[in-house]
C-alpha cells in the first residue's frame, strides 16, 4: 500500500517534470513571445496542473487559485506575473475538440465566480472590448496544445495561460507595447513564415476568437455567454 509520504514525493517529482518541460519550451526553443521568456527568466509566473480539464471541479479549483494568485499580485508596479493551468492527463486533442474543452473549461469558472465582470472590459464575445473576466479582473486567455497548427502554441500539454489585461495597458503606458507587439510578430514569422492570422490589438476585433488558437472565420460564433446573476 502507498503511503502518503511516497503519494507526496510522486506529486513533486510530476511538479518537478511538468515546471520542466514547459519551461523547455518556452525558454530552450526559444519562443517567439518575449514576454513569455521575460516572465520565465525572471521567475514571474505560477504553474499549476490540474485533472478533467473543462469540468465543473476543475472550474472551481482554478478560481480559488486565480484569486490566490491576484491576491499575490502588486498592481501598483509594472512587474508581469503570469498564471498558468496545465492539464498533463489530458489526451491530445484536435484543435477543434481543445476549443470546446477550452471554453467549457472558461464557463465552469464563470459559473463559480461571484464577483462582478470587469467594468473595463465587455462581457459580450462579440464585442470588440471583450475579455475574460475572473474574480472581477479582466484576463486574455491563450490556449496551447500539443495538436495546434500554430507551432508557438504546441504546448507539451494542455494548457491555459491567463494574462492579466491590465499588464497589457502598462505596456502602452510605458510606451513599449508597440515594440514588443512587433518583435514578437517578427519572430512569429520566422518561426512559421506568417503570424497567426487570428491576433489583432485589442479593441480592433473580439480576442476571444484568439483564445484557442485556432483559425475561425467570420461565422465563428463564440460558445461562451454571459451568466447574469
Amino acid at each position: 500500500m502507498e503511503t502518503s509520504a511516497k503519494r507526496k514525493d510522486k506529486q513533486q517529482f510530476r511538479k518537478t517534470a511538468v515546471n520542466r518541460k514547459f519551461r523547455n519550451f518556452i525558454l530552450k526553443n526559444d519562443h517567439p513571445c518575449i514576454m513569455a521568456q521575460t516572465v520565465f527568466k525572471m521567475d514571474k509566473v505560477e504553474i499549476k496542473s490540474y485533472s478533467n480539464f473543462g469540468s465543473k471541479n476543475t472550474g472551481e479549483r482554478l478560481l480559488e487559485d486565480i484569486k490566490t494568485y491576484l491576491e499575490n499580485y502588486n498592481f501598483d508596479l509594472n512587474d508581469f506575473y503570469t498564471f498558468i493551468a496545465v492539464f498533463p492527463e489530458e489526451t491530445q486533442a484536435s484543435e477543434i475538440e481543445f476549443e470546446r474543452l477550452l471554453w467549457k473549461q472558461l464557463k465552469n469558472i464563470h459559473k463559480a465566480d461571484n464577483e462582478p465582470w470587469d467594468e473595463a472590459v465587455s462581457n459580450d464575445p462579440e464585442n470588440n472590448d471583450f475579455s475574460f473576466s475572473i474574480a472581477g479582473k479582466a484576463f486574455y486567455v491563450v490556449g496551447m496544445h500539443p495538436n495546434s497548427s500554430r507551432k508557438s502554441r504546441q504546448a507539451p500539454y494542455a494548457t491555459l495561460t491567463f494574462n492579466l489585461h491590465c499588464q497589457f495597458e502598462k505596456l502602452r503606458q510605458m510606451g513599449a507595447y508597440q515594440n514588443v507587439r512587433n518583435k514578437i510578430r517578427e519572430r512569429d514569422t520566422s518561426l512559421q513564415g506568417g503570424i497567426n492570422p487570428m491576433l489583432e490589438d485589442f479593441g480592433e476585433n473580439s480576442e476571444a476568437k484568439q483564445y484557442s488558437g485556432r483559425k475561425v472565420g467570420k461565422e465563428w460564433k463564440c460558445p461562451f455567454l454571459h451568466h447574469k446573476k
